[in-house]
């Protein structure tokens, strides 16, 4: 799932309980539709990304384009060590901005938010697809 700054959910994937977060991250971004103000087709990329650790692998960091002013990653520290091990080969450490990283909790925040809904709190339905519905309509309520 993926949230605005309002906590309000952008999109949203089903995937079973045990497949990781991280590999359904180009999937979520995909899905994100901000609509415009004026005429016009919604935006598909946001303007700024926070998320965890676990998204500051090579894939999910070359998918939103790391590079980018607007995201940030903080990094795990084995992986600070193995770039300060290769000295001047390791590359320009990633930006950083403390402030922004504390923002990251607004999906949390809205999955809490969905769980008001008592049908998304328990998950008493068997199909993702309902579920899916489910808590879509939770989503559009919010």
């Amino acid at each position: 799932m993926s949230a605005d700054g309002r906590c309000r959910p952008l999109s949203l994937v089903v995937t079973p309980g045990q497949r990781t977060d991280c590999t359904q991250f180009k999937l979520v971004l995909e899905k994100i539709r901000v609509p415009r103000i004026g005429p016009g087709r919604p935006r598909k990329k946001p303007d700024s990304l926070a998320a965890g650790k676990a998204y500051s692998n090579g894939p999910c960091r070359s998918i939103c384009g790391a590079g980018a002013s607007g995201t940030r990653f903080r990094r795990r520290p084995t992986a600070q060590a193995a770039r300060l091990r290769k000295g001047s080969g390791g590359g320009r450490p990633p930006g950083f901005d403390e402030e922004r990283y504390k923002k990251r909790n607004t999906v949390e925040r809205a999955i809490n938010r969905l769980k008001h809904a008592r049908a998304v709190a328990t998950r008493y339905d068997k199909r993702g697809y309902v579920f899916l519905g489910t808590v879509a309509v939770a989503a559009f309520i919010i």
